[in-house]
């Protein structure tokens, strides 16, 4: 991958779910306005799934899916964040709330994305293949 990438770990804030993500170093954070992404403040950044390992928690996860059920929207049981989740729009990646890393202090952001969740099937046609590039890991 031509990219220059960098392991980060993250959590919740119980610290029961930790996890670890091969990301880029240069973190592209999309901004959806869709139902619950608006009423979660859901910033996220997409990596293909491969690079997203759960290391603890997977028994206090619980998964909360609602219209399509394609999105898969993943919080601790005990502390309610949502560090991660399956996103509708890349079933093969993870989107990681940066605010989620251990680092956020010090992480380093790209210019933001901007996606009209409330116009879903539209926006994901103009921007779905960029979305998408998101979870492939350049093979």
């Amino acid at each position: 991958m031509a990219e220059n990438l960098r392991k980060y770990t993250g959590g919740c804030h119980c610290g029961a779910v930790r996890f670890e993500v091969l990301a880029p170093v240069l973190l592209q954070v999309v901004e959806c306005n869709c139902s619950i992404c608006l009423k979660k403040q859901n910033h996220h950044f997409i990596v293909p799934a491969k690079h997203f390992t759960l290391l603890q928690g997977e028994d206090t996860l619980t998964t909360y899916t609602f219209n399509t059920h394609a999105a898969r929207h993943r919080f601790c049981s005990v502390c309610g964040v949502q560090s991660f989740y399956q996103p509708r729009s890349n079933p093969d990646g993870r989107g990681v709330m940066p605010h989620c890393l251990d680092d956020f202090e010090s992480l380093q952001f790209a210019e933001r994305i901007s996606f009209n969740g409330q116009q879903w099937d539209a926006s994901i046609i103009t921007r779905g293949e960029e979305l998408r590039a998101m979870s492939r890991s350049g093979e």
